[in-house]
């Protein structure tokens, strides 16, 4: 029997910080950027758990539902509500950022049988970054995705407004805690894409007479690709609207 996956999502509430009380303020903020930023930030942390597994034939189901959602809630209500770095003993020798919460959270629900075999989770800061691990990869890999935006200039007047979501794969750095540097991440997306697309013609900025989501998604991963402080570019997607989207993976 073939297998499927099915992914359940679950919020929890906490607040973190990302800083090496090591470094001083200028290094943190350059590494971390905002998220450095004193005392704690919150956030409404949206989980995304997928496991995978056969159809069971007497209840159609991969895993019973009732018990996912309820092993879920038990063991987010440990972090929920929570300081991350102040409350939480996972973190007193490493930052909790995305990457290394999502890792925790695997661990945590890996020894819950009850839920099947896990195959991923995605964990949301909020709508702007998510980090994935995943069964295939490891625990000591993660993915990262930071959204962007800009609006375009079409026809001399305002132009649809585009959603870049830019993905880095590769290993977690034990100091940062990060596949990548987010700070220089950020600024790399801000002055080659956003600052250069952010209210200006794509025709006049790319030198082309028309230009697609397709060129421009590809033009976006060429402007990215071999610049990263860390890890490698592994995805661009492009959102023009609720209906379309375009992507680039090299």
């Amino acid at each position: 029997m073939s297998t499927v996956l099915l992914t359940k999502r679950i919020e929890f509430a906490a607040a973190h910080r990302y800083i090496k009380p090591e470094w001083d303020e200028a290094k943190n903020r350059s590494v971390f950027g905002l998220c450095y930023n004193p005392p704690a930030h919150g956030h409404n942390y949206l989980v995304e758990v997928t496991v995978v597994g056969e159809v069971d034939p007497k209840t159609g189901m991969v895993v019973n539902l009732f018990d996912l959602k309820r092993i879920l809630l038990q063991v987010l209500e440990e972090f929920d509500h929570k300081n991350l770095n102040l409350d939480m003993p996972y973190f007193e020798d490493q930052i909790p950022t995305s990457e290394n919460l999502a890792r925790v959270l695997w661990t945590k629900l890996d020894k819950q049988k009850a839920i099947g075999t896990l195959h991923a989770i995605r964990l949301y800061e909020d709508e702007d970054l998510y980090a994935d691990v995943t069964a295939a990869a490891g625990l000591d890999v993660a993915s990262v995705t930071r959204r962007y935006s800009f609006t375009a200039v079409q026809d001399g007047g305002r132009g649809p407004e585009w959603d870049c979501f830019v993905t880095v794969h590769g290993t977690i750095d034990p100091v940062t805690g990060m596949v990548t540097d987010i700070g220089a991440l950020n600024r790399l997306v801000q002055e080659r894409v956003v600052q250069r697309f952010d209210r200006h013609d794509l025709r006049e900025a790319l030198g082309a007479q028309t230009v697609t989501g397709g060129q421009l998604v590809e033009h976006i991963w060429k402007q990215l690709a071999s610049s990263l402080s860390s890890g490698s570019l592994s995805n661009v997607r492009l959102v023009q609207s609720r209906d379309l989207s375009f992507e680039y993976a090299g």
